[in-house]
């Protein structure tokens, strides 16, 4: 029997040397089971070109200029043809080296090594994404606790069985936004969160600004996961889902603030008196129930969502601005007609601290700066002094206080709008309550407030 030449065993001629066929029909002529005929090399045989894909990446041969050969079937494939000068040629793209459909943004968090972040549904037990696999169970779990909590970052950790622990290679973190039961229904649903994290030591720190937002509630649950050879996840049961709340700036946030603050405060201008204005009965209340003296109340939620002191600090609202053309304060306001004025040295002087609150604006060209002014060793002084950056009351670009030959003198910042907190009671006796001539301009009222996320003035990356 003779090779037909049709086997994969065909070895072809190098440098004019005989070929050799290592195929049965070749055994088959006597030479035995470990030996092989060789081909007349006057008729080398010529095996039949490949019509495999040319996708295919070719197997090249030892000699130079030898065909290559296709990795399916061994034969060899046609040569390309050369390209002509000046076109391009377009590269093909290799489906078969593609691997699982996690994103490639590998350690974007520090701590959290974050390999991907994906949108997911948290429905039922098992994940329903695509390329995850369910097959050999995983440790779930359980006893989820979250600490170390800041406005964009928290601490995770868990418990979990040493059953097929070491097999663990990635854990899945689903972060939604609590829903808020008195939300307006039409409004589109907070998109969920998947983070995808490799499997570090516990705890491990969850840091992103694009994802978290400061004091807003939170949904959290864990998967473990084994990612396999070719990219799909083996995963566990969902754990429990557990809530937790984000915090407030912190300092380090707000003198960001207060820097961009900085930026456009302009010149300074003198000023004389802070002021109050507010309703007659306002007014009277005070008078009747309060024995003259008016008392600081809670911080409305007006500024940057964030601020440490929106709902939680104590005090009274005061401006300062005055017109650059008289240096007194405007006639017109957005909280009444009345006004109570006091002169300045008895709410701001060498035994008053002043701290940095908030800087933002409410969808309009012109921007807020709140001031909190504190007796020193107060309760408000006490509290600002954790959580606020505290300004030299003689040289800062919102609100100063400097002694001139005796005499104390005042400037403030003219191109912000100052909103100045005093957090003590303030006798109505230290000053007067006028009718003013002006109107009472309502749309200016900052009362709660939001801050426009979208500016670029006043946000920072935490955040608004």
């Amino acid at each position: 029997m003779v090779c037909s030449g049709e086997c994969l065993g065909w070895q072809s001629a190098l440098e004019g040397e005989a070929g050799a066929c290592r195929c049965e029909e070749g055994r088959s002529e006597g030479l035995g089971d470990k030996s092989a005929r060789s081909c007349p090399p006057s008729t080398p045989y010529s095996a039949p070109l490949c019509t495999h894909r040319a996708s295919q990446p070719a197997r090249p041969l030892l000699s130079a200029g030898s065909q290559s050969r296709c990795p399916p079937c061994g034969r060899p494939q046609k040569p390309r043809e050369e390209k002509e000068k000046g076109t391009m040629e377009v590269p093909r793209l290799d489906r078969s080296s593609m691997s699982s459909p996690t994103s490639p943004c590998e350690d974007v968090i520090k701590n959290l090594s974050l390999e991907a972040i994906q949108l997911c549904d948290r429905d039922g037990n098992k994940s329903q994404d695509s390329g995850i696999a369910e097959m050999e169970e995983l440790p779930v779990p359980h006893n989820i606790k979250i600490s170390n909590i800041t406005c964009d970052s928290f601490k995770i950790s868990w418990d979990m069985d040493s059953k097929s622990k070491d097999r663990i290679t990635h854990y899945f973190i689903d972060l939604n936004k609590k829903e808020n039961k008195n939300s307006n229904k039409f409004k589109h649903k907070d998109v969920p969160t998947k983070l995808v994290a490799k499997a570090v030591p516990l705890p491990m720190t969850v840091r992103g600004h694009w994802f978290l937002s400061p004091r807003t509630e939170y949904t959290v649950a864990v998967q473990t996961a084994s990612k396999q050879v070719d990219g799909d996840y083996v995963v566990s049961e969902w754990s429990e889902i557990i809530e937790f709340c984000t915090g407030d700036y912190s300092k380090v946030h707000l003198t960001q603030l207060l820097e961009k603050a900085e930026v456009i405060a302009g010149r300074m201008l003198k000023l004389s008196v802070f002021y109050r204005n507010q309703h007659k009965e306002y007014f009277d209340y005070i008078r009747n129930q309060h024995g003259n003296a008016m008392q600081p109340s809670v911080k409305d939620n007006s500024g940057s969502h964030g601020s440490p002191i929106s709902g939680k600090l104590e005090g009274i609202f005061f401006s300062c601005n005055t017109e650059f053309n008289t240096g007194k304060p405007p006639q017109d306001s957005p909280y009444g007609r009345y006004r109570f004025e006091i002169a300045a040295e008895k709410l701001f002087n060498p035994n008053t601290n002043l701290y940095f609150g908030d800087f933002y604006c409410m969808y309009t060209a012109y921007h807020f700066v709140i001031l909190v002014i504190a007796p020193v060793g107060s309760p408000g002084d006490e509290f600002c002094k954790q959580r606020l950056p505290q300004l030299n009351s003689k040289d800062n670009k919102f609100l100063t206080c400097t002694e001139e030959d005796g005499i104390m003198v005042y400037h403030h910042a003219q191109d912000v709008i100052l909103e100045v907190i005093y957090t003590d009671p303030v006798d109505l006796s230290l000053g007067t309550v006028a009718e003013i001539t002006g109107h009472q301009v309502m749309s200016s009222s900052t009362a709660n407030a939001k801050k426009d996320p979208s500016c670029k003035t006043c946000n920072i990356s935490v955040g608004r």
